[in-house]
């Protein structure tokens, strides 16, 4: 979203509303409401000033009303553009002015209690529905004690529990009285696959969500034990098998059987659920903490107070489950039956994010194919070859995930050929080519090394030299940031686009210059975003932790981890892990493997000398 944000050819216009589309496809003209903010979002800076003198207090949508918000707040910490908002319905200041206190604060006069809707004229040549959908509402049929009972949550609600950026900073506790949810059972299927009570299609994303919260729960508290009650565990998805089966390794109880009743234990808020398991064909009695029900899908409800909905705005047809309907199910599934109008996500029909993902591509291309020009763009990020340098040893195209690389022939000398088109930029070719004679577009290792010498040329005992893969464990140190969690600052990151790039020349030089400790941080192997360079990132650490060993070098100095974006909080806890090994190194033992790996060369070509053919270092890319 902040990357769409900052784009020159993206436009977002936020609490908008699409209120009429005219026209044909490629000359569409939609009028859009932009609703007022109250609050200039070009000028204000986020301070929060007027957050704190703002004397009305409203449960906090974005954290499903487990905690509070202001009437004038800002949504949420990733929100785009990083600018408070004002809730004109709960504010003070209007009609008359009864209060005003945030205007009179905010030293920037953001504030605009006259501000008004702006409606918006636009020329478009597709438009794509991707207006998502909502969650089941278990108070409909309260057969579980959503309403009557505290510590009984939706699986909505459990997310902001135990998430970093939640009201309780990702430490799990009970609504009732705060303690830590030891035994914590799960309900599939609420409101799904029912015709009585909720929907009768299955809902897609529960059973794996389920799954994922259980190993949460593993590898967050250890000593806690899952149950999970359930009619059909369905894991039909690449992989998911395999997390069914992690779950089950991980101690979490399977009951195929959905509870009867629920009451609360006498004298205490725990909850004892009563439960036929009809693989045992006996009635069971659990005593949890904490009941979690996983709720199912359910359609985007029409606007309300009269206005019509997108649907009746493009006159969109719908199959008997509330969903929109495409025009081919087969032949032109992201297609809807008005040309020039796609579909993306859960607006056609429940799914997960891998899914959605997928589909908003497919609806991204049918619309590119219908305005293009003709032209192809690439990330100037791809890999380059020098020609003098390589042997014809062919490794860079067995270890190129994307196929990326036509090898070379050594009977008629052909060098290895790079398809830029497919190129995906992870480095992995160049960390591994023995002759380095492969190199990266903005990530060239003449770049990586200037930046672990302005690393360590100041104090490089108090600094812990890091390799981030942009795309989870730099984005986990942002998600750690943007959640206020707090870290040492003796980790000095250096971005590079895949762990896969970090050559162990990177790492042997910064244990040259005096580094302490080294990090190497990438995505988990089934998260990998260029589908299998950790497994390399792995076998090159392997082999340089044998290395240390045998040079007389602690491998403890060398660390790698896996972090996912999501996991910001595991990004401060390793972050403060390191800080107190980076207190257990000495100076003389970095002085010592100082001298040792003056004497080595490793790695390829040593890392210290100039390229042939690349004898000026090349600007840092920020």
């Amino acid at each position: 979203m902040m990357d769409a944000g900052r784009h020159p050819r993206i436009e977002l216009l936020v609490d908008s509303e699409v209120e009429d589309i005219t026209g044909f496809v490629g000359n569409y003209r939609a009028l859009v409401r932009r609703r007022a903010r109250f609050v200039d979002s070009n000028e204000c800076t986020s301070c929060g000033e007027c957050e704190k003198v703002c004397p009305v207090v409203v449960p906090d949508e974005y954290q499903e009303g487990l905690s509070s918000r202001k009437a004038i707040y800002l949504p949420f910490p990733q929100a785009v553009p990083s600018a408070f908002s004002l809730d004109g319905e709960s504010c003070l200041g209007f009609n008359p002015i009864a209060c005003g206190k945030c205007l009179e604060v905010c030293d920037k006069k953001c504030i605009d209690f006259d501000a008004k809707d702006e409606l918006m004229d636009l020329e478009v040549g597709t438009v794509v529905v991707a207006t998502g959908m909502e969650v089941y509402d278990p108070r409909e049929n309260d057969e579980y004690g959503y309403t009557r009972f505290p510590n009984v949550v939706t699986s909505m609600e459990f997310e902001r529990l135990i998430n970093a950026g939640g009201p309780t900073d990702g430490e799990l506790v009970r609504p009732s009285d705060r303690a830590v949810p030891l035994r914590v059972g799960f309900v599939q299927c609420v409101g799904s696959r029912s015709v009585q009570r909720g929907v009768p299609y299955c809902s897609n994303i529960c059973c794996m969500n389920t799954i994922k919260e259980t190993l949460l729960l593993a590898d967050h508290y250890p000593e806690s034990r899952s149950t999970v009650y359930y009619m059909d565990i369905r894991a039909f998805g690449k992989g998911f098998e395999d997390l069914y089966r992690r779950s089950r390794e991980a101690g979490v109880r399977y009951i195929r059987g959905l509870p009867g009743t629920v009451k609360e234990a006498p004298g205490s808020s725990d909850l004892i659920v009563e439960v036929e398991n009809t693989l045992t064909g006996t009635m069971e009695e659990h005593r949890l903490d904490m009941l979690v029900l996983a709720v199912g899908m359910v359609p985007r409800r029409a606007n309300g107070n009269g206005k019509r909905s997108i649907d009746e705005i493009l006159s969109l047809s719908h199959t008997s489950d509330g969903f929109v309907m495409e025009a081919h199910p087969k032949l032109k599934p992201v297609d809807a039956p008005t040309r020039g109008v796609y579909f993306a996500g859960c607006v056609e029909a429940p799914k997960d994010v891998k899914d959605t993902v997928t589909q908003a591509g497919a609806a991204a291309g049918r619309a590119a194919n219908l305005l293009a020009a003709g032209q192809v763009r690439i990330e100037a990020i791809t890999a380059t070859l020098d020609a003098d340098r390589c042997q014809l040893c062919t490794i860079c195209a067995r270890v190129c995930p994307f196929h990326a690389i036509e090898q070379a022939d050594k009977k008629k000398g052909l060098l290895p050929h790079f398809v830029e088109a497919a190129c995906a930029g992870c480095g992995t070719c160049a960390a591994e080519c023995p002759f380095d004679a492969i190199d990266m577009r903005h990530f060239a290792d003449q770049q990586v090394l200037a930046q672990i010498d302005g690393i360590l040329a100041d104090d490089p005992m108090q600094k812990i030299v890091g390799f981030a893969c942009n795309w989870c464990s730099y984005a986990g140190g942002d998600n750690a940031g943007t959640s206020r969690l707090q870290y040492p600052a003796s980790v000095r990151l250096i971005r590079t686009m895949c762990s896969g790039r970090v050559d162990q020349a990177f790492i042997w030089h910064a244990f040259r210059k005096g580094a302490p400790l080294v990090l190497v941080s990438g995505c988990h192997f089934t998260d990998c975003h260029y589908i299998d360079a950790v497994t390399w990132t792995q076998r090159r650490i392997e082999k340089i932790w044998s290395k240390m060993e045998k040079l007389g070098i602690r491998p403890e100095r060398l660390q790698l981890e896996w972090i996912s974006a999501a996991e910001g909080q595991k990004f401060a806890r390793v972050m403060q892990e390191l800080d107190s090994m980076l207190r257990q190194v000495t100076a003389q033992e970095v002085e010592e493997s100082m001298q040792i790996l003056a004497k080595e060369s490793l790695g390829g070509s040593p890392p210290i000398l100039p390229k042939k053919g690349r004898e000026q270092v090349l600007p840092i890319q920020n």
